[in-house]
């Protein structure tokens, strides 16, 4: 792979590889590891890609892999150090949009891959369920908890 195929692919996916390794593991430094992980394993294989999504689900699924595994060693369990969410220089166009991501990052980690790769990403439910190895319906099942956890927090906050 050339130099310009690598600054490519990773100007074209770092980004959602990164927001989804934080949504998974709440972590900016541990998102970044993630991202880089994953890109260095992108331009170490010979996978060709029929489209340009195949090619980033394939990299949401590396990601989601590795962000299961660090959050399963014990060095994570017993060393984590997390970071505020309001040191992770996020930025909202409303208050609302603010609510609403700070009640995502809130969610226990597999509601928040799934709700970050079904909203955020624009996965279907099918993609989603081949991105984290989980069953369409596991998914579907997934969302669901998630959105009653979320409009039980944000039914509170925002009076809905």
């Amino acid at each position: 792979m050339t130099d310009a195929e690598m600054a490519e692919i990773y100007d074209k996916y770092s980004a959602a590889v990164y927001r989804a390794a934080f949504a998974y593991c709440r972590n900016c430094a541990d998102a970044e590891d993630i991202m880089q992980e994953t890109l260095i394993q992108r331009f170490r294989c010979s996978i060709s890609f029929p489209d340009d999504r195949a090619e980033k689900a394939w990299l949401m699924r590396v990601a989601a892999n590795r962000c299961r595994d660090l959050l399963r060693s014990a060095a994570y369990r017993h060393l984590r150090q997390a970071v505020p969410l309001e040191e992770a220089a996020l930025t909202y166009e409303t208050p609302e949009e603010s609510m609403v991501y700070h009640a995502v990052m809130e969610l226990p980690p597999k509601y928040r891959l799934v709700i970050h790769l079904y909203y955020y990403e624009g996965y279907s439910v099918a993609e989603t369920a081949e991105i984290t190895g989980s069953s369409p319906t596991a998914v579907q099942t997934q969302l669901y908890r998630a959105r009653k956890l979320l409009k039980k927090k944000l039914g509170e906050e925002m009076s809905l």
